[in-house]
């Protein structure tokens, strides 16, 4: 893989799953430009990796970013007159970021891609983690009075996997440690549990769930 466009963010995003991103520092402004710039729309990637240390913005900015993360699609973009962006990326393939490059008005990295490769239980996991998540989504609609985390779910395991981890309650260790797993079964093992104990917690204080609907959602394409 070639050197590719690097975006620190405060959060992990996920292969499969859409994501908005606001655009504002000039740094981050020039790398969608040169997105914009590529002909192809398919070939419109960067990677987004999670800030292990410092901020997304400031003088001090990023200090130390995690190895692996995501590679993304920008497929929407809207300008604004004064040079910000509203941005749609889709992730596509986890990385690791092998090298970096600071040297330039935004960081670039070069990068292995990590696929996600079959595994034999894997799908009678996933079949568990989904009957799982339909009680999660019951539960959840009813204390929230009207249907929420709409829409259907993928049924491929690694898919699955990077979905639920998007919607549960998770901090941004967790959804690194997700991430960085190679195994989607154990992706699943581990969702599976975190979804029962936020149902415990549902029912245990009905007035306050324990989630939220998360700002990414689920794309097939």
């Amino acid at each position: 893989m070639p050197t590719v466009p690097l975006f620190p963010l405060n959060a992990v995003v996920f292969p499969g799953v859409a994501t908005p991103l606001h655009v504002f520092e000039d740094r981050y402004r020039a790398l969608v430009r040169e997105l914009l710039s590529v002909d192809r729309v398919f070939d419109r990637v960067f990677g987004v990796v999670a800030i292990r240390e410092g901020y997304e913005v400031g003088d001090h900015g990023t200090q130390s970013v995690h190895r692996v993360g995501t590679l993304v699609q920008l497929t929407e973009v809207t300008p604004y007159e004064d040079g910000r962006f509203d941005i749609e990326v889709l992730g596509r393939e986890r990385l690791r970021v092998l090298d970096h490059d600071a040297s330039g008005s935004f960081l670039r990295g070069e990068v292995t891609l990590l696929p996600d490769h079959d595994e034999p239980d894997a799908q009678q996991e996933a079949d568990r983690a989904l009957g799982v998540f339909e009680t999660y989504r019951a539960l959840l609609s009813e204390l929230r009075g009207g249907p929420v985390l709409v829409g259907d779910l993928p049924h491929d395991p690694a898919y699955l996997s990077y979905a639920l981890a998007s919607t549960c309650l998770l901090t941004l260790p967790q959804r690194q440690q997700l991430l960085e797993s190679d195994s989607a079964t154990r992706r699943l093992e581990d969702l599976r549990r975190t979804l029962v104990a936020e149902m415990r917690a549902m029912r245990a204080v009905p007035s306050l769930p324990a989630t939220q609907v998360a700002r990414t959602r689920w794309s097939p394409n």
